[in-house]
Parts: C-alpha cells; structure tokens; sequence
C-alpha cells in the first residue's frame, strides 16, 4: 500500500453555483441567474484536491451513489492526483449529494440535498489504509451522520497508530451543537473552524473565550475569518495574520482552501506561523476563480501566486515545488 502523507475522511457530492440572481428571492417567481457552474463540491474533497495540487500525497474515504454526478465528483478529484481507491458506490439506491450555492453581494445561500453524505458507517472504512498516512483529516463533522456515532473510536484509532489529527467541523445544519464535537476534540491535533464555528461549538459570543475553550481541547486551535485576519493558537502562543488581498470571484471553498494550506505546511514540520501564511495565500488564491477547486487546476498561475506573496512577506525558501 502506498504511503500517504494524509488521508481525508468525509463527504464528496458536486456543487452548482448560480450567479446573478436577484438580491431578493421572491416565491413562486422565476428567477434568472446570468451565469453557472459545475464544480466539485464538499469541504472533505476541495481541501483533498487543493492539497494534493500544493504538492501534499493525498487518499480519499468518501462514499457515493451509483449515478453520474457520483461519477463525475470521481474522475475530478482523481484528476486532482487524489488517491480514490476507497471511494465506495452505495448499494441501497442513495444518490450522491448535490449542493446548489446562491451567491449575493454580501452572504450567500447553500441548500444541500446530503444522498450518500449520510451513509458511510465506521464498518465501510480501511483503517489499515488510514493507518497508511501520517494525518488523519476529517471535515463536516454533523454531516457524516453514519459515522457519528464512531467518530471518537476514528480519531482514537489514528492517534494510537502514531497519527496527527485535524478536523474541520462546517456548519451543523440543526443548529445543536451538541457535546460529542467536544469529546472528539480530545483526539485532535489541529481544529479549524471559521470564527462562527468557534464560537458556536463553544456555546460562546466572545472569539476570545472560544479560542481559549477549544485551545483547552485540541492542541492547534485555527479560527478563519474571510477577508479579515486569521488566528492560529498554541498553548500559550497566539499569532495573527491578515490574507493577501484580492479581488474575489467566488468565495466557495476558500475556507477548506485555507485548510489545505495549512496542513501542507503543518506536515512538512513548519513553524506555525507559516503555516498561517500559507493557509492565509490558499484561501486568498481559492477566490479567484469559479467553485473551491478551480483555481488549483491551473499550476502556473496558482504557483506564481503563492510565490509572489509567499516572498512578499519574506517567509523564506517557497514551500511548494514545480
């Protein structure tokens, strides 16, 4: 079996991106959008795929539906040199999930129908391939509702096998929040919610007391926070970086973007502050083009942007090779 440097866990669906619709979405109207996109959705395979494109060796444990958005999601994240080998088809007639995201000026919709996001159990998963990385990545903790139940026994499981852990949470799209995140916590290495996230896991209004909550829990606490600065936490070490400023395209995916710069860093043995930098550029560079991924399709460009801001901000010798 192949030696991976991570191996992410989660959900895998397509996303389709309508722009240019009204600012006002009014009932039983026809609403126009001026122009559309395909693109490989969920937070687990944008951040796979935009880790494997910084140089990271990347597999994959999702399930999907035997159906063409299913086959599609396949042949664009094993396009992205993911490992796909233990990507399931679900045999109960499940579709593969499908996301469909309404972008406005200022927020956008996300309406998900989950399919197979909710059917992959602890059972469907190879620990020994797990086992076959240095890092565990788990993203969309309330969405991988099968595997729930065991999520404590996976991140257990990759820490007694020798393993660093990270965990994006997402959203909980039932607003609950419930306590078994916090247990979960105790196995992670890295948590990376935005600076919402952090304060709702941590049933908290202040950012503040959320990082020093989930800095009691989990060893790296990295709270995202869009255009503004980022935060990463360490014991009793705090940075704070701002990200490159560009002129956005599209926000989808640029949080799990960010991710994928950080843990391309963080495995290459970084100082934590440059894993900032880097994550800060990822998420940055994610907005330039259409969907979470399709910025990372174009080597040269994405490569002449990281280093461009990578020198500007003297981090020394570029961490991404080609």
């Amino acid at each position: 079996m192949a030696k991976l440097d991570v191996c992410v866990v989660g959900e895998m669906n397509l996303d389709i991106i309508l722009y240019g619709l009204p600012t006002d979405l009014i009932l039983d109207r026809e609403l126009l959008a001026n122009r559309a996109a395909l693109t490989l959705g969920s937070s687990s395979a944008i951040c796979a795929h935009n880790l494997a494109a910084l140089g990271t060796r990347v597999g994959f444990v999702s399930k999907i539906g035997k159906d063409p958005l299913g086959g599609m999601a396949l042949e664009r994240l094993s396009a992205g040199n993911v490992e796909v080998t233990q990507v399931k088809q679900s045999t109960t007639g499940t579709l593969t999930g499908l996301t469909v995201v309404l972008p406005g000026p200022r927020q956008r919709y996300i309406l998900t129908y989950p399919g197979t996001m909710f059917e992959m159990p602890y059972s469907d998963i190879d620990m020994s391939y797990v086992r076959s990385a240095r890092h565990l990545h788990v993203s969309s903790f309330f969405l991988q509702r099968a595997l729930r139940p065991r999520m404590l026994d996976l991140f257990r499981q990759a820490k007694e096998a020798g393993m660093s852990t990270s965990l994006d949470t997402n959203d909980d799209p039932e607003d609950k929040w419930e306590g078994d995140l916090l247990e979960v916590l105790k196995y992670v290495d890295i948590v990376l919610p935005n600076a919402r996230e952090a304060k709702k896991m941590t049933h908290t209004d202040d950012l503040s007391k959320a990082v020093d909550m989930l800095a009691g829990l989990a060893k790296i606490v990295v709270v995202k926070s869009g255009s503004s600065a980022s935060i990463c936490r360490s014991g009793d070490q705090q940075w704070s970086l701002s990200p490159p400023s560009v002129q956005p395209v599209d926000d989808v995916g640029a949080g799990d973007s960010f991710d994928s710069g950080f843990l391309h860093m963080y495995l290459r043995g970084a100082a934590l502050e440059d894993c900032l930098a880097l994550a800060n550029i990822a998420g940055a560079y994610s907005t330039t083009r259409e969907g979470g991924t399709g910025a990372f399709v174009d080597r040269g460009t994405m490569l002449g942007f990281f280093r461009q801001h990578w020198d500007a901000a003297g981090r020394g010798a570029f961490p991404i090779s080609g």
